[in-house]
């Protein structure tokens, strides 16, 4: 059984130390797009180490580098948890930041299956990681749901049901992030050396036309995007930042994300006009100060 719903709940969390550097932030910002006007001052806060800024979303990569993985891995193995990567997409993504994340460091990152849920034909695993610094110190919570086709039916819950649903009126701003051809290679070198990102014959296998730009890369181009449009380019007013990834993008192509503002609440809706508004990101929201 690829599953076992009781084994991957009640194992205890793995724990491990990671570390970062300048370098590190900036290979991250530069496979979110980061840079690409070299002049801007604006642009350079990403990539430059003279007063850098770091965007909360590096959190999701932090301490896994291509040092870390130098060898892709087959499937993704956890405890109770055993799927082959064809079968496995990224269904969503949260992250809660408890303090500004800073440009080098080192933190304590826990690991654990939160929870699994049957769909039927196919199951979420959802995985929590937290990090605290050398202090004890809450840095950031992430969650990831996992959609492994293929791998339900196993009698569990389906976990809860959400409507996606935007504000019924035109958005507040309308944000444009163009995405670069050989964007997904240079964002792998962040970790996620997943062959479906760099790999043709890896991508025709998995059902897509070639291989695609990784979904946390879409969260983070999002990101950027309204910390950038929205924030007045501070991201340590982001507290708390969810998504559900609806559709893929092909580097090369535009997101375009909407955005809805209720005080501190922002209601988000990421499509790709190359292929007539496709949704890419939905169910997504992010808390911020003022």
């Amino acid at each position: 059984m690829a599953i076992d719903r009781d084994v991957a709940l009640n194992s205890d969390p793995t724990v491990r130390e990671v570390s970062w550097t300048e370098r590190d932030v900036i290979l991250y910002h530069l496979g979110l797009g980061a840079g690409e006007n070299a002049l801007d001052p604006a642009e350079l806060r990403w990539v430059y180490e003279k007063n850098l800024q770091v965007l909360p979303t590096f959190a999701v990569v932090a301490g896994q580098g291509i040092s870390a993985r130098a060898i892709p891995p087959a499937g993704m193995a956890l405890p109770g948890i055993d799927i082959d990567l064809r079968k496995i997409l990224h269904g969503g993504q949260s992250l809660t930041v408890h303090a500004p994340i800073p440009a080098s460091g080192t933190a304590r990152l826990s690991s654990r299956v939160a929870d699994v849920w049957d769909k039927g034909r196919a199951a979420v695993v959802v995985l929590e990681q937290t990090a605290t610094d050398s202090d004890g110190n809450p840095l950031w919570t992430s969650g990831m749901q996992i959609w492994a086709r293929d791998e339900g039916g196993f009698g569990g819950s389906p976990g809860p049901e959400s409507v996606a649903t935007v504000p019924d009126r035109e958005p507040d701003k309308v944000l444009v992030s163009r995405t670069g051809p050989a964007q997904a290679l240079l964002y792998r070198l962040s970790g996620d050396l997943n062959p479906l990102h760099a790999d043709p014959d890896f991508a025709a296998a998995a059902g897509f036309d070639r291989p695609i730009l990784h979904g946390l890369a879409s969260y983070g181009v999002v990101c950027k995007s309204v910390v950038d449009g929205v924030l007045d380019g501070d991201p340590t007013r982001l507290r708390h930042y969810a998504v559900r990834f609806a559709g893929s993008v092909y580097p090369g192509e535009t997101v375009e994300t909407a955005v809805w503002r209720n005080g501190d609440r922002l209601t988000l809706r990421a499509t790709c006009p190359d292929r007539d508004g496709q949704s890419v990101l939905t169910h997504a929201t992010m808390e911020v100060s003022e």
